[in-house]
């Protein structure tokens, strides 16, 4: 198995997160399988890492935390050289209009889906730039086709948060392009995962198939195959780039 360094991917215990983590693990990443509060889950992550042959190490951390943070990316440092992020970790509380959202939950939301991915990112360019004595490697932050639609009467601050995601995967792109670091995003529409569950709509992904041009949710597979490819040498030019992953939908219309 080729070794192609060490990969952390926060919020690596569910959907999108552990079908990244076991993808890159049979790339042959070392993986960091950071998770907030699901052990079991991560731990299972990491035993299908191990059973097909690849290595993994499951790290808890609140990714709105600077400490937290330090602490995932020393696990990562105890691996080996750090290669890669996947900026995944996030969440969206139930639906709810702005004029009935408290400042507790724009302050979780915020946390989690913004100051989370730009903690990170930092720990990671503090590894990976040439200016700090790296290799380079490449960032992939996860945002979302909410951002593009407005998550109106659902949770227009999730689309809110995601939406400076698209705009930090910009702007750090280009300031760590001479560093030696891509910085990329994936745009997933309706994914068929525990997202929506946690959210308070189970149903939501197979409710929203009526309006995805391809007429079904996708799978958190196949958003893992946009995140490794963008991380891979096959992506070796590209950079600031924001691949939708949404089956059409908040594309065409």
């Amino acid at each position: 198995m080729d070794n192609n360094g060490v990969l952390v991917v926060t919020g690596g215990s569910r959907g999108i997160g552990a079908a990244t983590a076991r993808m890159a693990a049979a790339r042959g990443y070392k993986v960091v399988v950071n998770y907030a509060n699901n052990v079991d889950a991560a731990q299972q992550v990491v035993a299908a890492i191990h059973a097909a042959g690849g290595e993994a190490i499951a790290v808890r951390g609140d990714v709105g935390q600077p400490d937290d943070v330090e602490h995932i990316f020393a696990a990562a440092d105890r691996l080996g050289t750090l290669s890669g992020l996947v900026n995944n970790a996030g969440l969206a509380d139930p639906a709810q209009r702005l004029d009935e959202m408290s400042l507790d939950r724009l302050s979780r939301t915020f946390a989690a889906n913004i100051t989370g991915s730009f903690l990170c990112a930092a720990a990671a360019v503090r590894r990976m730039a040439s200016r700090h004595g790296g290799k380079g490697g490449g960032i992939v932050n996860v945002t979302s086709a909410a951002a593009r639609i407005g998550g109106a009467n659902m949770y227009v601050d999730y689309a809110a948060a995601k939406g400076a995601i698209d705009t930090f995967t910009v702007g750090l792109a280009l300031e760590v392009a001479g560093d030696g670091i891509r910085v990329n995003a994936v745009r997933p529409g309706v994914i068929d995962t525990d997202f929506h569950s946690k959210s308070g709509d189970p149903e939501r992904a197979q409710r929203m198939s009526a309006v995805v041009p391809l007429a079904r949710p996708g799978t958190s597979e196949e958003v893992a195959n946009g995140i490794i490819w963008l991380l891979s040498d096959d992506a070796s030019y590209v950079t600031g780039t924001i691949l939708d992953i949404t089956g059409g939908r908040g594309v065409f219309g």
